[in-house]
């Protein structure tokens, strides 16, 4: 009985350091994970923009906006001297919408784009009628660098 006390004993020694060196190996992870995850990049600086109107953007453009606009789409295109960033946000049940440029600036490595929509403004509660698909089309220099929508 005792060799069986004993051997019972070194089995659940075993199991438990099996045990916690998966524990130990798994919070390894999540701590180094955590010092090497992504860092969000700095700004170097702010890039100027033009919101552009339908009527000048390029006509290739237009059409690739046209045809993505009942779904939200980020996408960029360049012609030239400039780069054209967009952002759709899909239909939507009313007009009035308006999209907001929070921010647009040039990292080390990328360019960032951050956008949001804003819900249209009722006169005495009364929706604006008719489906709408709004979208922004943003004109800036040309840089060659990775674009990120946010």
């Amino acid at each position: 009985i005792n060799l069986i006390i004993k051997y019972k004993n070194r089995l659940f020694e075993v199991y438990m350091s099996r045990k916690l060196r998966l524990v130990m190996v798994v919070l390894m992870l999540v701590v180094g994970i955590g010092f090497t995850g992504c860092k969000e990049e700095e700004k170097v600086r702010d890039l100027d923009f033009t919101v552009v109107s339908s009527e000048c953007v390029p006509k290739e453009l237009l059409a690739e906006i046209e045809s993505k606009k009942q779904e939200e789409f980020q996408m960029s295109f360049q012609d030239g001297n400039y780069l054209y960033l967009c952002v759709g946000y899909g239909a939507q049940e009313t007009g009035g919408y308006s999209i907001c440029v929070k921010d647009l600036y040039l990292t080390d490595s990328s360019i960032v784009l951050d956008t949001t929509l804003l819900g249209p403004k009722h006169s005495e509660g009364k929706k604006v009628p008719g489906e709408s698909y709004p979208y922004i089309v943003i004109k800036t220099e040309y840089i060659d660098a990775v674009v990120i929508f946010s």
